[in-house]
């Protein structure tokens, strides 16, 4: 096949020669098959056609290449039509096809084996968008697209395998094909409207000049705005006229990257210059681009293949596939037919009438200024210099205009939000809870944002529409998640408890038992038992010379305990016979004076703290009464106790403050009120010793921020106020904003009265049962001085006898009664013998088996009756 007889290979093309693109690779096709001529000294012939960017015309090229000229392989095919349509003539021809479209289908590769992509990919470049997004800290953007044939549309799945797993979403697409002028003035103004402002453009520089002609008579070219183009403008951006420059000024592009410092390109630069201005008068700018490198190269790589013992066919393909060229655009090397792909492109920005080189961008290197074995590569675009965007501001555009976010101003808890105005410096100003962690959410967000805030005096359905309206991008503040408010807006997650309570007026209540609560049961019991102790003591120290303190035993023991609890005995100074009496009488008056004041003012204290009951404990009750519900007004409340719990319409009343409510409550003009879960918690704190909480807790989605439907930003703020959450920052703000929700006097009502126990009084206590005590071994040792017999056994004898008085009074009474008796006591036991003494005197000491004891007469004996010696016997 071909002329391989007299050593000539030819070598056809066919392409758009109206186009730039087509007119660079005619003159660098030709300048390729000259050069390999002279270095080869090889006869190489090249036939080219022009398409005129014709589909029809292209086919009838490519067969009159094959069948007339007999070319060898045929290069060019700027479009997937063509090349598919062209790929199929010369595959069943078995005529190499070397296409210069970069973006050509695996599948049509797969399925033309005589198909060839001579071009590098440069779908990387949408991944140098996405670092030039994150940089900046834009997280939205517009895609506009010109659908010039079915390979311009392949870069969108990159774009989303690129977007895929960053924080940059693009927010609308917009196809610019099939857009008349009218229709394209319409897109931008829609896109004119939305939050974020920055655009991606993929088109041809025919159309991308009419948008941004269109773009700037709107405004669209100023500060605020970001435009980027991909190669397909950037490429061919220096062959635009200084009017395009100035329309695009502060645009930034990404374009492809080749080599132009080199010797061999500055060869080839000066014939094509040379060359391109001859064939092209008509072209102001004479500089080859990467379509002429391309060209080149691919022209190049066929030359050498061809010119390599006659290979041709299957022949040429199987040295394609394994062929290292170093050409122009860089090393060139075939994998499946195709050259890897780019992974450096370089970054202008359109400034004046031209436009400079600001860098480049190398996947998994980031942003570098030149690229070599010296760069320095960094994350950060600002690392090229300064960049010139719309409007030349001093620092990079936000991205988008400021988030026009809605704030209540009828909010009834100024501690959730408070819109004030400043008279000093003549603007609202915007605080409370909502509005703190509002701002705190937005530093979290992976991105910049800016904001800033509105008022609005309305109902908060009416304010949650106004999102729908795109009156506001967004609503903060204490707006409850609603089911019917899904309608106008989207809600993230609620940053409140959520629910619905109701909360009643208290009723005073006291127990029958308050009396015994100023004391606690040890305090109680150890007061008892000290005060019977020392009227135990006084009893016995006066009883021999007091009669009111003798007489029968039940008479002495109602006395004894007479003593113990009037505190009145003994008052009297000349009524006291003994001055161990006196001493154990101050002692103890003195104790049970200070502990009686105390209880008396520990009493007084809790009749006066009500002990508290809800009036209420149902909303079944407040219907069946027909009583009066209250609710904050401009709330979904009304609608809920209408439509859900069933409240006659004209039985439930909006409130404005928490004064309102408390006034209302207290004057019985309400019965109850329902709060959101949130507002209950700020109320009760303040109004915690007159209100309750009962009944159920009722269904409500708590507070959260309010967003646009289908809006990007709600799963963003949903994961940033979780962050806020789980970080701790949320419970910070609450305790800084909210203040303290603990309410410590219903809790201490609600558990148990401050009571008064034995480390308050023990000091007391030991005062008066050591006086008591010290009286009482005082006074025994004095009796035991006056015994006649002064054995070991009569002194033990005696000691028992004193100590143990108060067990025998009662049994004395049984004696007197009968003769003898035995009283069985543990190991031993008490015998009492009676024995007669007529001639001693009723109540005259008398001795009897050892034991001094008194002579009794019967209280109801009319005459005296024998005397009752009583002898204590121990074993």
């Amino acid at each position: 096949m071909g002329n391989t007889i007299s050593g000539t290979s030819i070598i056809g093309a066919t392409m758009d020669m109206t186009s730039r693109a087509g007119k660079e690779a005619r003159v660098a096709m030709e300048i390729a098959v000259d050069d390999f001529n002279t270095k080869t000294l090889k006869n190489m012939t090249l036939y080219t056609t022009n398409s005129k960017g014709k589909l029809v015309q292209a086919i009838q090229d490519a067969v009159n290449l094959i069948d007339t000229y007999k070319v060898e392989a045929i290069l060019g095919l700027y479009t997937l039509e063509e090349v598919l349509s062209v790929g199929e003539i010369s595959s069943e021809a078995q005529i190499p096809t070397l296409s210069l479209l970069d973006s050509v289908p695996q599948w049509a590769l797969d399925r033309l084996p005589f198909l060839v992509q001579a071009s590098p990919s440069q779908f990387a470049q949408m991944k140098a968008f996405v670092a030039i997004m994150k940089s900046c800290g834009w997280s939205q953007f517009t895609f506009i697209y010109e659908d010039i044939n079915s390979a311009s549309i392949q870069v969108i799945p990159h774009l989303m395998e690129a977007i895929k797993d960053s924080s940059v979403q693009m927010s609308n697409i917009i196809n610019l094909s099939s857009l008349t002028s009218s229709s394209l003035l319409e897109q931008l103004e829609m896109i004119k409207s939305q939050q974020y402002r920055v655009f991606l453009v993929h088109t041809s520089l025919e159309i991308g000049v009419r948008l941004f002609q269109n773009a700037k008579s709107m405004g669209m070219m100023e500060k605020g705005y970001v435009w980027i183009t991909t190669n397909l403008i950037t490429d061919v951006l220096h062959t635009a006229d200084p009017s395009t420059f100035l329309t695009m000024e502060g645009v930034v592009g990404l374009g492809s990257f080749f080599t132009d410092t080199g010797s061999q390109f500055h060869d080839f630069s000066t014939k094509f210059r040379t060359k391109f201005r001859i064939e092209q008068p008509e072209e102001e700018n004479n500089m080859p681009g990467i379509f002429a490198v391309r060209a080149y190269d691919a022209t190049l790589i066929a030359a050498l293949t061809l010119s390599e013992k006659n290979m041709s066919g299957q022949k040429f393909m199987d040295a394609v596939s394994s062929q290292y060229f170093a050409g122009l655009s860089g090393e060139v090397r075939f994998f499946n037919r195709k050259p890897a792909a780019s992974h450096v492109f370089q970054i202008i920005n359109v400034v004046g009438k031209y436009y400079r080189q600001l860098g480049f961008w190398s996947e998994g290197l980031g942003f570098s200024e030149v690229v070599n074995d010296m760069a320095t590569y960094n994350t950060s675009l600002q690392s090229l210099g300064h960049i010139f965007w719309p409007g030349k501001p001093l620092h990079n555009p936000t991205g988008g205009v400021p988030l026009r976010v809605g704030v209540p101003m009828m909010a009834m808890f100024k501690k959730f939000v408070e819109v004030k105005y400043d008279d000093q410096h003549h603007k609202f100003t915007y605080n409370g809870y909502s509005i703190e962690l509002f701002k705190e959410t937005v530093r979290r967000l992976p991105y910049y944002l800016p904001y800033e805030f509105h008022h609005f005096n309305g109902s908060y359905d009416d304010l949650v529409e106004q999102v729908y309206l795109k009156n506001f991008d967004a609503v903060v503040g204490d707006v409850s998640v609603v089911s019917w408010r899904y309608q106008y807006a989207e809600f993230t997650h609620p940053y409140t408890e959520t629910g619905l309570v109701m909360i009643v007026p208290f009723a005073p209540y006291h127990g029958q038992w308050l009396f015994v609560k100023p004391f606690t049961l040890g305090m109680w019991a150890l007061t008892i038992i000290v005060n019977i102790y020392c009227g135990f003591v006084v009893w016995l120290i006066e009883r021999n010379n007091s009669p009111e303190l003798q007489g029968s035993p039940l008479n002495q023991t109602g006395v004894l305990f007479c003593l113990v609890f009037t505190r009145m005995f003994y008052t009297n100074v000349e009524n006291v016979n003994s001055n161990l009496t006196r001493v154990t009488t101050v002692a103890w008056l003195f104790t049970a004076i200070i502990i009686g004041q105390c209880y008396t003012a520990s009493l007084t204290s809790m009749l006066t703290v009500r002990r508290l009951i809800p009036k209420v404990t149902d909303c079944e009750t407040l219907k069946k009464s027909n009583a009066i519900v209250g609710y904050d007004k401009g709330s979904q409340v009304a609608s809920y106790l209408v439509d859900v719990l069933g409240f006659k319409h004209e039985n439930i009343r909006s409130f404005t403050s928490p004064e309102d409510y408390a006034h209302s409550l207290g004057n019985k003009e309400i019965a109850a009120v329902f709060l959101a879960a949130p507002y209950a918690k700020l109320f009760l704190t303040k109004y915690c010793k007159r209100f309750t909480t009962v009944g159920t807790t009722y269904a409500e989605g708590g507070f959260a921020f309010a967003f646009p439907k289908g809006s990007s930003m709600v799963p963003d703020f949903t994961k940033a106020l979780l962050n806020v959450s789980e970080s701790g920052t949320l419970r910070d703000i609450e305790e800084r904003m909210l203040g303290s929700e603990r309410c410590v006097d219903q809790e201490a009502i609600q558990d148990e009265y401050e009571r008064l126990g034995l480390g308050s009084f023990w000091s007391l206590l030991l005062l008066a049962g050591g006086t008591s005590t010290i009286a009482l071994a005082i006074y025994v040792m004095q009796n035991l001085c006056r015994l006649e017999r002064s054995s070991l056994i009569t002194i033990i004898l005696e000691a028992r006898k004193y100590w143990g008085i108060l067990v025998c009074v009662a049994a004395s009474w049984v004696a007197s009664v009968w003769h003898t008796m035995w009283i069985p006591y543990g190991a031993a036991s008490w015998s009492f013998a009676c024995g007669a003494a007529d001639d001693v005197a009723c109540g005259a000491p008398v001795w009897c088996d050892g034991a001094e004891l008194r002579v009794r007469r019967r209280a109801n004996s009319a005459r005296a009756r024998k005397s009752v010696c009583i002898s204590l016997l121990s074993y």
